[in-house]
């Protein structure tokens, strides 16, 4: 199992369901300058522009990937998050994503100045979607729309990777117990597996991370145990990237930190998103 090859023929599905609720306001890991919702567009719009890059050849970026965004909170709604030419559409194909950002930023990142110290250098950043943070947290309503989607896909796709859903949120569910839709949505799959669900809890302490656990065992409250009782087992080649980046996977891993902080978002989205064999 999880061993599909992911091609143009049968390319990946990647969904990311994301926390736009009020307490999004909130400093990220401890800061005073970065509200999560700030920090969190960043890292997806980020992710967004690095998967566009892993599948281009040449001048042309090839559809191994097709990727949604949801965003929960405001007026308790869930929607598609994209802005700009892409309002309101769901999963697409990683080279249409490429083609029409909301817009290109210049902004500035630091860099090796080759004698040991760093240099500020303007880059170009691509964004597809502004951050947002309103109202309650309706992340039961976002996993139902995520099953929906994998549903149309595994029917157009049943030989493919299991599609990878990834929910980031802040905060407890303000639309019911949302473990039953998770469940629901593991239940669905490809010939290759189940759906994988992954969930990661941000943190506004600079507290330490539970990264990857095996077992409810340390989790400080209900919340945490729901969110790790909705996550999926790490496949053999994500645990194998895991370790690599020095995180603690080991046999029974489950897709979901808690508390996490700015880092550990990023290294896990590295894990998260890299399904083996893409040709």
């Amino acid at each position: 199992m999880y061993n599909a090859e992911i091609s143009r023929k049968n390319p990946g599905c990647f969904i990311f369901l994301l926390d736009q609720s009020a307490s999004m306001e909130d400093p990220f890991g401890g800061s005073n300058d970065r509200r999560k919702a700030d920090e969190l567009a960043t890292i997806i719009n980020k992710l967004i522009h690095n998967l566009s890059i892993r599948c281009a050849k040449g001048d042309s970026i090839y559809d191994y990937f097709h990727v949604a965004v949801i965003g929960y909170g405001q007026d308790s709604v869930v929607k598609s998050a994209f802005d700009g030419p892409l309002t309101g559409k769901d999963l697409i194909p990683i080279s249409e994503l490429a083609n029409n950002p909301l817009r290109i930023e210049d902004r500035t990142k630091k860099a090796d100045d080759g004698a040991g110290g760093l240099v500020e250098q303007t880059v170009k950043f691509p964004l597809w979607f502004e951050a947002k943070h309103a109202g309650g947290t309706p992340m039961s309503s976002a996993l139902k729309m995520a099953a929906e989607m994998v549903q149309r896909w595994v029917a157009e796709h049943p030989k493919g990777f299991p599609p990878i859903v990834i929910n980031i949120t802040d905060g407890e569910a303000t639309d019911g117990d949302p473990v039953s839709e998770a469940k629901a949505l593991c239940s669905l799959g490809s010939d290759d597996g189940a759906t994988l669900v992954f969930n990661i809890h941000l943190s506004s302490a600079a507290g330490n991370p539970i990264e990857l656990p095996a077992s409810d065992e340390g989790l400080p409250d209900k919340f945490a145990k729901q969110l790790f009782e909705m996550s999926s087992s790490l496949t053999p080649f994500m645990i194998g990237r895991a370790q690599e980046l020095g995180m603690p996977a080991g046999d029974g891993a489950r897709g979901f930190i808690f508390n996490a902080q700015p880092m550990q978002v990023i290294q896990f989205l590295d894990i998260g998103t890299r399904p083996a064999n893409l040709r």
